[in-house]
């Protein structure tokens, strides 16, 4: 065979490849966007309702650097995409809540309105952050004390410090400094001490039939430990990956807790179970509905 040819051939063929390639990436890429929009968005049986309460879910806040561009253009790593939010657009996000007169309320105010079983008037925002790494104390917490808006930051207290899943969570040093800078507009609440991660086949680890126990054990460390590095008593659980099973619903309803936050998209009325309290995830996704229902 001509060498020549055989190296057109061979061109060819890889910039066939090349093509096809990116080409099925593009598609992959859309449909999981398309799935995205739709598994993030507010559910349209709540998009009608003119009274209630929405509770926002924050994980990562991230500052609009270079590094932090080209790693989200780089990587599948859910904590740059599903679960973030960039700086700017929560200041954004912040300023709009602040133009729109939405009623920003804590954890206590929203729980107070539920058990006084009395319909819920007007719309209101409870902004809450999983997780609580260090985008959340540099970045988020500055903002909202610009606008003095409560929030509630749920801990996972046995990775506080650790470098976890793309992110440096923040140190207890850290917490309490955010703390004392918030006062009473920063609710601490518990994510579990250390059994936040999945299976092999990912599923979160608690779920496991026989980790129940484990469970029990883990959130009386957990709620322990809140109370040995910040002197607080937590009355609040948030699911990690947003719920859990019948037998750990159970074991928390009886943990003398003001509500638990899971991830279930919804709406805060005064027939919710404040043991299932539906959060919304905020991202690029989500955030057109977040904006339509509460203007």
């Amino acid at each position: 065979m001509n060498p020549r040819r055989f190296r057109q051939g061979l061109l060819l063929t890889l910039l066939f490849t090349l093509v096809f390639g990116l080409g099925w990436t593009y598609q992959r890429q859309a449909n999981k966007q398309h799935r995205t929009q739709e598994s993030y968005v507010l559910p349209a049986r709540y998009q009608q309702l003119k009274n209630g309460i929405m509770v926002f879910c924050y994980h990562r806040v991230l500052a609009d650097t270079l590094p932090t561009r080209l790693a989200q253009g780089l990587s599948t790593n859910s904590q740059l995409h599903e679960f973030n939010v960039p700086a700017s657009e929560f200041a954004a996000q912040m300023k709009f809540l602040h133009d729109h007169h939405v009623k920003v309320i804590s954890s206590q105010q929203m729980t107070r309105l539920v058990r006084a079983h009395q319909p819920i008037r007007g719309k209101y925002a409870v902004l809450t952050f999983d997780d609580v790494d260090r985008s959340v104390s540099d970045n988020a917490i500055p903002i909202m004390q610009k606008y003095s808006f409560p929030f509630t930051a749920f801990v996972i207290t046995g990775n506080t410090g650790e470098y976890r899943e793309g992110s440096q969570m923040a140190t207890w040093r850290e917490i309490r400094r955010a703390k004392a800078a918030a006062g009473d507009r920063m609710t601490l609440g518990l994510h579990t001490h250390n059994l936040h991660h999945l299976t092999a086949k990912l599923q979160p680890i608690f779920t496991q039939p026989h980790y129940t126990g484990k469970f029990k054990r883990d959130f009386d460390c957990s709620r322990k430990t809140l109370q040995a590095h910040t002197g607080l008593a937590a009355d609040s659980f948030a699911y990690p990956y947003g719920g859990g099973t019948p037998a750990i619903s159970h074991f928390l309803a009886q943990q003398n807790l003001s509500w638990v936050a899971t991830l279930n998209s919804g709406i805060v009325t005064a027939d919710t179970d404040l043991n299932e309290t539906p959060r919304l995830i905020v991202n690029q996704e989500s955030w057109p509905s977040i904006r339509a229902w509460l203007t």
